[in-house]
């Protein structure tokens, strides 16, 4: 799958549907995947490994930015079934993967957005408290800060972010940027590293 198809609002390749078997906060479920969306083969490697040394999410809000076909959405919802979990993808078929998951897996605590609609939507500045990603490095570094930006500054005062990012793809620059972005503003670390790629953890200085 070429990578603008994942990046796109409407993905224009074939569109095909897969089944998969996944284990998912340790129980194995069966989901659907999309063709055009991020991965539909499978749990790619960086999910897989921010899923491994992830701890528990906490807090009422939750977000999963750059859901696909929501791995990490669905995680958070059954880890959580009392939070709300905000599942956000530009594409619209991985929004709809994501829903059908949900709704196959009677996650009725799963919401799924375009970054659009959250703008309309956005329960409150300042309201995440756990935000988990697998960000899309591809798309390019002045994008990828931008999407960054974004989405830490609507972390909540004691929120904190999960990251997983190739080392060949940039984690180290991307660790250095996040710990200088907005004056040093937030407060990234390594927590993690698990087959090349990097587990980062970001939350808010303290004032």
């Amino acid at each position: 799958m070429a990578s603008e198809h994942y990046f796109s609002e409407d993905p224009d390749s074939a569109r095909h549907e897969r089944t998969l078997s996944v284990e998912l906060a340790g129980s194995r479920v069966s989901l659907q995947t999309l063709s055009g969306t991020f991965s539909p083969e499978g749990l790619d490697r960086g999910t897989a490994a921010l899923l491994r040394h992830v701890p528990p999410p906490r807090g009422q809000t939750m977000v999963d930015v750059g859901c696909g076909w929501g791995p990490l959405a669905l995680t958070m919802a059954m880890m959580a079934p009392e939070a709300r979990v905000y599942a956000v993808d530009v594409n619209s078929r991985a929004l709809e993967a994501c829903a059908s998951n949900a709704t196959a897996l009677g996650l009725s605590s799963i919401e799924v957005f375009s970054p659009d609609q959250w703008q309309e939507y956005s329960p409150a500045p300042g309201a995440i408290d756990t935000l988990w990603s697998n960000p899309p490095i591809r798309i390019g570094k002045p994008a990828l800060h931008e999407l960054l930006r974004t989405w830490l500054d609507r972390l909540a005062p004691e929120g904190e972010a999960w990251l997983v990012v190739s080392k060949s793809l940039g984690a180290e620059s991307l660790l250095r940027w996040l710990n200088t972005e907005h004056g040093g503003a937030f407060y990234a670390t390594r927590e993690a590293r698990d087959k090349g790629f990097w587990i980062l953890r970001v939350t808010r200085q303290a004032d």
